[in-house]
């Protein structure tokens, strides 16, 4: 083992980091929705574990620091080169962003969506309520991004508008 040259080839080591990027992009495309914010212990422990458990498929038997550098520099330049694509294809950046999901329209929960989104109830309401939202029937739309953020649209109550103006 040298410190310094990997001991895999170049390009094997190239092709090994560009499966994982791609195999991650594909699995967390499809598992949902969620910012880092929202995961919880039970998420980040499998975050850890996929890491700890990828390393291996992606390094091979290389430990060295040009071959360290040389995976970085793969992964890295891969999610320059889909994100650049992304940014020129609305197609291609709704299938790698996916789309914002409907949860609640005109005060009532959309529970199909809530179930494809893998989004519980309660964790509906504590993103309203962290809005200053604390009943459903006050939204007149609250909307899931792509980025797992949850946009909320209110009604407008006229009786409050007057009492400012």
């Amino acid at each position: 083992m040298h410190f310094w040259l990997p001991e895999i080839p170049v390009l094997e080591k190239i092709l090994r980091s560009l499966v994982v990027y791609l195999f991650l992009l594909a699995v967390f495309r499809i598992i949902g929705k969620r910012q880092v914010g929202q995961m919880t212990p039970f998420d980040l422990i499998v975050l850890l574990m996929i890491s700890n458990v990828l390393q291996n498929a992606m390094i091979g038997p290389d430990n060295s620091v040009l071959g360290g550098l040389l995976g970085a520099t793969t992964v890295l330049l891969a999610n320059w080169m889909v994100s650049r694509a992304a940014a020129a294809s609305r197609k291609l950046e709704r299938a790698i962003e996916g789309v914002p999901t409907v949860l609640v329209h005109h005060g009532h929960v959309i529970e199909a969506n809530l179930r494809r989104e893998n989004f519980s109830r309660e964790d509906l309401l504590s993103n309203l309520r962290s809005q200053g939202v604390f009943d459903v029937e006050e939204v007149r739309a609250a909307i899931l991004e792509p980025s797992g953020k949850l946009s909320v649209l209110r009604y407008e109550h006229p009786s409050r508008q007057s009492e400012g103006g």
